[in-house]
């Protein structure tokens, strides 16, 4: 297959070098019925430390609006939010807090009002939201059935593998359009087989991506192994079958896919081999299936000078997708591809 030269893309900075943070990562958004599109991310002075909030900008016709501060408690780092319109168009805005990664909470904002304002913050899962509840990177979907997967996992250390730090991951399931939700099986995995990498003593998968096709839910994942993973799901995401690897390099760094009205997957990723660092987060791609995620092709290169591009996310909307993504963690870009027509 392939994509007609013709298309048109769009690459804009959400906001340029005057702002209210040094550091900015881990983007999100969700586009609007009325052709706004919104943008948050997390920014401070560096990541983890406690300065690090929650922004969010929005696209109207003539640009980005500046950056507004809408998620901060005082003295906690802030990170990777997510944001999803649920079928009442409600806009949720989930986010963690935490000093350490194994330790975080999830919070949830929720907007009626296209994002204009917000409720107050409350635990996604009181009670139980110890280590990351919800999405932990990448965007929900909504289900045929009505049920909101939300793509999740956890990192921490595990006592009986020499102190690593095991990375494992899972989906939380809504059948309430966000009140409540429910944990499923994690993802399976044969961790003794997995290499791992001995700077950051990590092993596993996290930050999964999902799309459903017909009757199962699928998931792309991140891992410590240098290739992406895959698992599938016969019930709706209640339970999973082993990840295995894909012929897709990727050096321990985010990813994001999504399933267009077309059938068609469009995947944005770093395809390098090895292990990630911030250099290394260089080219940034998307790529695109049309059989369900067996093969791949036509890349579209975002960026492909030394730097970090890295924590894309993307949305479609009709035949056009949106991408956001960490440019040097000093801005986020904004790219709008309008794909126009697929022929074989």
């Amino acid at each position: 297959m392939k994509m007609r030269s013709t298309q048109k893309a769009q690459k804009e900075f959400i906001f340029e070098e005057k702002r209210s943070f040094a550091s900015c990562h881990a983007s999100t958004l969700v586009a609007l019925d009325n052709n706004e599109v919104l943008v948050s991310w997390f920014g401070g002075t560096a990541e983890k430390n406690s300065d690090v909030a929650i922004w969010l900008s929005r696209r109207l016709t003539d640009g980005w609006t500046n950056p507004v501060c809408i998620a901060d408690e005082e003295g906690i780092a802030h990170w990777n939010p997510v944001l999803f319109q649920g079928i009442d168009n409600r806009i949720f805005l989930f986010y963690k807090v935490g000093h350490e990664i194994s330790d975080w909470f999830t919070r949830v904002r929720v907007s009626t009002d296209d994002g204009h304002t917000w409720s107050e913050a409350r635990e996604l899962v009181p009670g139980d939201n110890r280590g990351g509840r919800g999405p932990v990177k990448n965007k929900p979907v909504l289900l045929n059935n009505g049920v909101i997967a939300a793509p999740a996992s956890v990192e921490g250390p595990d006592p009986e593998n020499d102190g690593k730090d095991i990375w494992e991951a899972f989906v939380d399931l809504s059948s309430d359009n966000g009140d409540t939700w429910q944990a499923s099986a994690r993802v399976p995995m044969d961790y003794e087989t997995l290499v791992g990498h001995q700077h950051s003593r990590a092993k596993g998968v996290i930050q999964p991506t999902l799309w459903e096709s017909g009757h199962q839910l699928h998931m792309l994942l991140r891992s410590t192994e240098g290739w992406i993973y895959r698992s599938d799901s016969n019930d709706g995401g209640a339970t999973w079958q082993p990840a295995y690897p894909i012929g897709l390099p990727n050096n321990n760094s985010g990813i994001d896919l999504v399933a267009m009205d077309s059938g068609t997957l469009a995947l944005v990723y770093n395809p390098v081999q090895g292990y990630s660092t911030r250099t290394a987060r260089s080219p940034l791609s998307v790529i695109f299936s049309r059989d369900n995620g067996i093969n791949w092709g036509d890349e579209f290169i975002l960026e492909q000078e030394a730097g970090e591009y890295s924590y894309p996310a993307i949305v479609d909307q009709g035949d056009k997708l949106h991408i956001t993504y960490t440019w040097k963690r000093e801005r986020i870009v904004y790219w709008k591809l309008d794909m126009g027509e697929w022929h074989g």
